[in-house]
């Protein structure tokens, strides 16, 4: 796409060409109009009054992730030298969740005053909002595996050394993020063109900046979104025709009010975000062609979408712990040695082995 700033120096020297030709040649330009199809499109600028509801979102979500994912963080890893796969992914979910969180105070700051933080800032920031993006969705996708493997694989899970294949699968999942993350450090502080503001976003070389685009997009797509969704509905789906077979009633009906619970939460905070970027992709890969009111619709729809999915760090605290029944019993347990709530008297209740994997993993 050409760049504004370039489109609007060629008209200027071309009025300063025409004008030169009227006073030496007596032509007349007056008539000479720019057709509005070859002028790039205006960039998306945010209304005042929305910045400051943007703005306010972000601080929201900053504060109700952050004490949320390290609640979860310090009662699963609370007195264990040794956690069984579902609590490590969780743990390391927690830790993603709150990485990106971090970052949110910087953008919140970034919507009503330009970026402030300098360029070295910039591309840690994103960075670290890409680590956790990546890292986040794949320990999603670690999780459905891991409950299909209890559940519907219960003799081959018991077999298979689950404990040191988590470990390397979570090694593995913060590698393939960190790599992932490595185009955040093209992004660069530099002047806005419809304001004063200084801005933290992509600076690619415009000779390649149209391929680099196209293939971080195509990552984010297949690695951030269609992968771990191809993952988690068939997993999520063979575990929910397992658990209708087994006798169980509450734990059950439970365990799978959970999983619904889980990929709804995942589609609707994420999908539509997708579905956004993937249309602004096919405008600057020129798949598909578009009128600036069209590109402005999809710029608007990128930015609401991209806060719709910041969402998802607050929710993952609540749909994969807190409803937990093993979470909660934890939960109390820590806050009973803390000597924030008074002891109770020790029951004690007698389960199925299967009805104990279900409440153990989902619950």
């Amino acid at each position: 796409m050409t760049d504004p700033n370039t489109s609007s120096f060629m008209v200027d020297d071309f009025g300063s060409v025409y004008e030169s030709l009227n006073i030496s040649f007596g032509f007349n330009y007056t008539d000479f109009t720019v057709d509005p199809d070859t002028q790039p499109c205006d960039s998306f600028i945010l209304p005042k009054a929305a910045m400051l509801v943007v703005c306010s979102f972000y601080v929201l979500i900053f504060l109700l992730a952050i004490p949320g994912n390290l609640v979860v963080g310090l009662v699963i890893g609370h007195g264990k030298t040794s956690l069984p796969p579902s609590d490590l992914y969780l743990l390391h979910l927690a830790v993603a969740d709150i990485l990106l969180a971090v970052t949110l105070p910087f953008w919140a700051t970034s919507v009503t005053q330009g970026w402030v933080f300098g360029d070295a800032m910039c591309k840690i920031v994103t960075v670290l909002q890409e680590l956790s993006f990546y890292s986040s969705i794949l320990f999603l996708a670690c999780i459905s595996v891991d409950r299909y493997m209890v559940i519907v694989r219960a003799m081959e899970a018991r077999k298979a050394k689950r404990q040191l294949v988590s470990w390397a699968v979570c090694i593995t999942v913060w590698a393939v993020a960190a790599f992932l993350s490595l185009p955040g450090f093209f992004n660069s502080s530099f002047p806005s063109k419809n304001s004063s503001q200084v801005v933290c976003a992509e600076k690619y070389n415009p000779n390649s900046a149209d391929d680099w685009r196209l293939a971080t997009r195509i990552l984010r797509h297949a690695i951030g979104f269609v992968i771990p969704l191809s993952i988690m509905l068939p997993c999520y789906g063979i575990t929910i025709r397992r658990l209708l077979h087994i006798r169980g009633g509450f734990q059950r009906q439970r365990a799978m009010r959970v999983i619904i619970f889980v990929v709804v939460a995942f589609l609707l905070c994420w999908m539509p975000y997708h579905i956004a970027v993937m249309a602004d992709t096919f405008f600057r890969a020129k798949i598909v062609p578009y009128q600036c009111s069209e590109r402005m619709v999809v710029d608007q729809a990128m930015f609401a979408t991209q806060s719709l999915g910041l969402l998802h760090s607050c929710v993952n605290p609540v749909l994969y712990a807190f409803v937990g029944e093993k979470f909660r019993k934890k939960l109390v347990q820590l806050l009973r040695k803390i000597g924030i709530m008074e002891r109770a008297p020790v029951t004690r209740s007698s389960r199925s082995s299967l009805s104990s994997e279900i409440t153990s993993t989902f619950m």
